[in-house]
């Protein structure tokens, strides 16, 4: 017998934070006129609520305010009370374990690539959601292609912002990615350094010593910045530098880090192959003990 088919994102039950109120899931709907559709004047977040607490998420609701500025938009809405929306769309789904996505947009008050007199609008909604490449794959490694898209220089687009119109190169290189095969791709920059996967940070392990590129035209993720620190309590260097493609020959290890993607090895990333090594299962388990609450907040 099949297994049933899953729904659609538009078509469960459940609660939507929508401008201020709960509304039910198949209710939280925008014109087909939305700026934000037209011209990608969107920003959002993505957030894991474990045990029922959404973790860090004050950080994730100013950078989500951050991201709005940096697309000429301001919420209305104080950190404090997306805050609070958010834990209540958790109590309100009854979920213990989940992934959120924040999302702010330009409405369809009017239409053209100026924004003109358009609104923000913000909802928040989440759903239940296991590993972001499944079990297996969360101890064995994945498989990265190498993206044919590169991210684009700072001065070219927000890069500090967690903006919609910026992750285009990204499902591109993703979609490419596993029509070849792959489980995700690893994205170069406009100066053909290495940068980050489609949606998520990247480390190199050499010789003990944790390396990461510098995220000058891509997001310092929330993650990342976790794992730094995590890594840095137990005594192991960071190293933050421009990383070129030929070096990752030298470093025996890789894994990505994300909200979505928490602590994921790889196992080849183009022509390069690395091992799933013990400081990158060390602090896979140090993520997780944290945000389960088992160690202090780093």
């Amino acid at each position: 017998m099949a297994a049933p088919e899953e729904r659609t994102f538009d078509d469960r039950d459940g609660w939507i934070w929508f401008d201020g109120e709960l509304v039910p899931w198949r209710d939280a709907k925008v014109h087909v006129l939305t700026h934000a559709l037209h011209y990608a004047s969107s920003v959002f977040e993505g957030q894991r609520g474990y045990g029922g607490v959404v973790f860090k998420l004050r950080e994730h609701s100013e950078r989500l305010k951050q991201s709005a500025r940096l697309l000429g938009f301001e919420l209305p809405w104080t950190v404090e009370e997306i805050d609070a929306a958010c834990n209540e769309v958790v109590k309100a789904n009854g979920w213990t374990d989940c992934y959120m996505r924040p999302v702010a947009w330009r409405g369809s008050e009017s239409m053209g690539v100026a924004p003109g007199k358009t609104k923000p609008h913000l909802a928040i909604a989440g759903w239940e959601w296991g590993k972001y490449y499944g079990d297996k794959l969360a101890q064995e490694g994945i498989r990265m292609d190498i993206a044919p898209w590169r991210r684009p220089a700072p001065y070219t687009a927000p890069a500090e912002s967690k903006a919609a119109g910026l992750y285009m190169i990204c499902t591109l290189s993703k979609q490419h990615a596993e029509q070849h095969g792959y489980h995700d791709a690893l994205m170069f920059d406009w100066r053909g350094r290495v940068a980050e996967a489609t949606g998520a940070n990247v480390f190199f392990v050499a010789d003990g010593t944790l390396h990461t590129p510098t995220p000058d035209c891509f997001l310092d993720g929330i993650t990342r910045r976790t794992i730094m620190d995590l890594a840095r309590k137990r005594g192991v260097e960071v190293v933050e530098r421009a990383i070129w493609p030929e070096e990752l020959e030298s470093f025996q290890q890789m894994f990505l880090t994300g909200t979505a993607a928490e602590v994921t090895p790889v196992q080849s990333a183009g022509p390069w192959k690395f091992e799933v090594g013990d400081l990158t299962r060390q602090l896979a388990k140090d993520y997780d003990d944290l945000v389960y609450g088992r160690i202090p907040n780093a």
